[in-house]
C-alpha cells in the first residue's frame, strides 16, 4: 500500500539509506519491515547490533513535536522505565530531514534501538492459560502506571511540544484525529447521533480536571500491538508516535479497548487495574469514568480510519460508524 505521497519501496530506500551517514552508519543490511504510520526499516551492523530506523509520515507531526518525543523517552528512560530511545545524528539533534528522491519534498527520519521479542497480540492470541494473560495485563498495568509517575512529576525543558487528547484534542473543531461526526459516509441518523455524543463528551471534559495528579504526558496508544514480550518475559513498550497529553483513563481506556469481547474481560480488567494500583493510586471516580474514554477511543478511531485511506482502514468502516451509535445510544451521559 502506498504511502500518502505516494513513495515506492524503491524511494524508500533512498531516503534510508541517504540517512545513514547522519549516524555515521553502513550497516550489513537494511530490510524494510513495515509501512503504516511511518516506515520502518532494520539496520543490521558489522557487530550485529541491529537499530530501527523510522521514516516518518509526512504532516504529522513537526520536527519540534518529533524532537519532544525523543526528550520524553529519555526522560522515561532515567526515570528507570526502559522504553526504546532515539539515537541522537552525529549533528546532535535526534532527526534528520531527508529529501525525497524528486526533490519535492522531505522526510523526517528517526533511529531507535532495535527491540528482539514478540508482540503481545501474538502471545494472547495463542494463549490458553488465563491466569498467564491476566499476569500480563497486571505487569502493563504496573507499566502504565510508572509512566503516569514519571510523567506527572516530571517538569518539560523550555521548547517541549506536542498534542494534546483534551476536549479540543478529541472533540474540538481541529480534533486530532478528525471529525468523526463529520465523514462523508455518515447518515443522517448517524450524523444526529455522533453530534449529540460529540456536543455530550465537549460539555463533560469542560468541567473535569486537568491536575497534573490525572493528567500527564500519555502514551496514547498502549495496545497489545504496541508491547513486545522480551525473551526473557518481561514486557517492552514502544511506538510513542501518539504520545501527547492526556487524562491518564485514555492510556488504560486503549490497553482495554476492545477486549470485552473476550470472554476472560472481566479478569483482564482486573489484572490491569490491579497492577496500575500496585504502583499509583487509581480513585473510584477516576474509574467510574473510565467508560466515557473507552468509548472516545472508539469514536476518534473513526476519524483516525478515515483519514488513512492509503493504508485501506476504510475498509469496514461502516460497520464500525454502527456499531459506535448503538454504543452511543446506550452509553449514559
Amino acid at each position: 500500500m502506498p504511502d500518502p505521497t505516494n513513495l515506492s519501496d524503491a524511494d524508500l530506500h533512498a531516503i534510508a539509506h541517504r540517512a545513514l551517514p547522519h549516524w555515521g552508519l553502513r550497516p550489513d543490511a537494511v530490510e524494510l519491515v513495515s509501512r503504516s504510520e511511518n516506515t520502518v526499516f532494520k539496520l543490521v551492523l558489522p557487530d550485529d547490533r541491529a537499530f530501527a530506523l523510522r521514516i516518518h509520515r509526512p504532516g504529522y507531526h513537526t520536527l519540534q513535536e518529533l524532537e519532544s518525543e525523543l526528550v520524553w523517552t529519555e526522560a522515561l528512560n532515567e526515570a528507570g522505565i526502559h522504553v526504546p530511545v532515539g539515537v541522537r545524528t552525529l549533528e546532535g539533534p535526534g532527526y534528520a530531514t531527508i529529501p525525497t528522491p524528486d526533490g519535492e519534498s522531505s522526510r523526517a527520519v528517526g533511529l531507535v534501538e532495535w527491540l528482539e521479542g514478540e508482540l503481545l497480540s501474538s502471545v494472547i492470541e495463542r494463549e490458553q492459560d488465563p491466569s498467564r494473560i491476566a499476569a500480563h495485563f497486571r505487569e502493563m498495568g504496573r507499566i502504565i502506571a510508572a509512566c503516569h509517575n514519571q510523567a506527572a512529576g516530571w517538569t518539560p525543558p523550555q521548547g517541549f511540544t506536542r498534542h494534546a487528547f483534551d476536549r479540543p484534542g478529541f472533540v474540538g473543531p481541529d480534533a486530532f484525529w478528525g471529525r468523526f461526526w463529520d465523514i462523508p459516509i455518515l447518515t443522517p441518523p448517524q450524523r444526529e447521533t455522533l453530534g449529540r455524543a460529540r456536543r455530550a463528551i465537549a460539555e463533560t471534559l469542560d468541567g473535569y480536571s486537568r491536575d497534573e495528579r490525572i493528567f500527564s504526558m500519555i502514551h496514547a496508544d498502549l495496545h497489545a500491538h504496541n508491547i513486545l514480550v522480551r525473551p526473557d518475559g518481561a514486557l517492552q513498550i514502544f511506538d510513542f508516535d501518539d504520545a501527547g497529553w492526556g487524562w491518564h483513563q485514555y492510556d488504560l481506556a486503549v490497553a482495554l479497548f476492545r477486549l470485552d469481547q473476550r470472554p476472560d474481560y472481566d479478569r483482564i480488567y482486573e489484572s490491569l487495574i490491579g497492577g496500575y494500583r500496585e504502583v499509583r493510586p487509581f480513585s473510584p471516580e477516576q474509574e467510574r469514568r473510565l467508560p466515557l474514554f473507552l468509548l472516545l477511543r472508539h469514536l476518534v478511531v473513526i476519524g483516525w480510519q478515515w483519514d488513512r485511506p492509503e493504508l485501506g482502514r476504510r475498509v469496514g468502516l461502516e460497520d464500525w460508524v454502527a456499531e459506535a451509535c448503538r454504543l452511543v445510544d446506550d452509553f449514559a451521559f
